[in-house]
């Protein structure tokens, strides 16, 4: 566990990075520091390894103060991941991050398969470890500065804007990469970001800071959503935060069943859009029978939206639906289409939830964290079976 006890951060011209702040970081977790430009969270940040030292109060891990521990030593022991990824462009991707073990001193056997490992955790190859940062995409480069962070094996990782330097897709898979691993190996991420919505998509916990470098509020990303602290929170998290709460709102609604052809097939009579699948049951797309006929061929195909998951969260059942040409979103359980649903179905479920909820009554789990809630979908053919 990380400790801010009253850790203020004034510089010699007067101005205050960092004021007063006072916050635990679970052990284990994700927490995201996150708020507008100069509000602080990357000082607070650096302040956890000494790149930055704080002008009052202390900050302790695991109870220790870190003031008394040596900064390179207390460096090495943390991982750190930057925004481009910082590598030493003149040495290949194994000597990258075999970088840390050998500062610590172990031997060049172990630093190997040790970086190997890591290596091989963020989805590089071998090969790839042999290239130099040159030879390698963005995304792949980041993954590197991932795989440095954690080829130490540290409890704590501190991440600075990680992802804000690579395109939209190579984000989103990083981001699920970094959870993943995460949940993995146990480790303690304290990340840096402005982007709320990845504060919310990423974190167990969210540090918001105000301008000055004050704690606005520290919560759950559910609790985040449907509690804001004040109006600054509540209009830095955004105006569209009800939608986005649909991500931790718990709902239980049940797909129904849905005509389905294969290709080859013929097109089933009738009106409207039916659900092209594969052989093993796997949705391919929608085809409307309005100009489709005879056997359904590829081409007659149109895109289904997202799709959702038994068990994802009312953001994305409604998502599927909204996004679907035929305004019923594909709900599948192990690539497999189990039914749809439509978005009235999904709103009738969330009315059902906030009416049985006891008022002001917080889900929560067993241990009394907040969690964030799903829907709970069954599937229509075991229902009824």
């Amino acid at each position: 566990m990380i400790r801010f006890e009253g850790v203020t951060k004034r510089y010699a011209d007067g101005v205050t990075a960092v004021d007063d702040l006072t916050l635990e970081v679970p052990q284990g977790g994700i927490t995201v520091f996150v708020g507008p430009s100069g509000c602080g969270k990357t000082t607070s940040l650096r302040m956890i390894n000494r790149m930055v030292e704080p002008t009052e109060g202390r900050i302790l891990i695991d109870d220790q103060d870190i003031a008394e521990r040596k900064p390179a030593q207390l460096r090495r022991s943390i991982g750190y991941v930057i925004q481009h990824a910082g590598l030493f462009p003149h040495r290949t991707v194994l000597k990258n991050v075999m970088t840390v073990p050998k500062l610590i001193g172990w031997d060049t056997g172990r630093a190997r398969n040790a970086a190997m490992e890591a290596i091989e955790k963020v989805g590089l190859t071998a090969d790839q470890a042999e290239r130099y940062p040159a030879q390698l995409s963005g995304g792949q480069q980041q993954r590197v500065g991932v795989a440095r962070a954690l080829a130490s094996d540290p409890e704590v990782v501190l991440m600075d804007e990680p992802f804000s330097a690579v395109d939209p897709l190579v984000r989103m898979d990083l981001q699920a990469e970094v959870k993943r691993l995460q949940r993995e190996l146990g480790i303690t991420v304290v990340l840096v970001t402005h982007d709320i919505d990845e504060a919310i998509g990423l974190g167990d916990h969210v540090a918001v800071l105000r301008q000055g470098g004050r704690l606005a509020q520290l919560a759950s990303p559910g609790e985040l959503l449907r509690e804001p602290a004040d109006d600054f929170v509540a209009s830095f998290v955004g105006k569209d935060r009800g939608y986005r709460k649909l991500g931790f709102t718990d709902a239980v609604v049940e797909p129904s069943a849905e005509q389905t052809v294969t290709l080859g097939q013929d097109v089933p009579a009738g009106s409207g859009w039916v659900l092209a699948v594969s052989e093993e049951g796997a949705p391919l797309g929608w085809v409307d029978r309005h100009t489709a006929g005879g056997p359904v061929g590829e081409d007659e195909l149109h895109r289904m939206g997202s799709l959702a998951e038994v068990g994802d969260s009312a953001r994305v059942f409604l998502d599927a639906a909204l996004s679907a040409p035929s305004g019923r979103g594909v709900v599948v359980e192990q690539g497999r289409v189990v039914g749809t649903v439509e978005p009235r179905e999904v709103i009738t479920a969330l009315e059902r939830e906030r009416a049985e909820r006891p008022t002001g009554d917080p889900v929560a789990q067993p241990d009394g964290e907040p969690q964030g809630e799903h829907v709970h979908a069954t599937d229509p053919q075991e229902e009824h079976a």
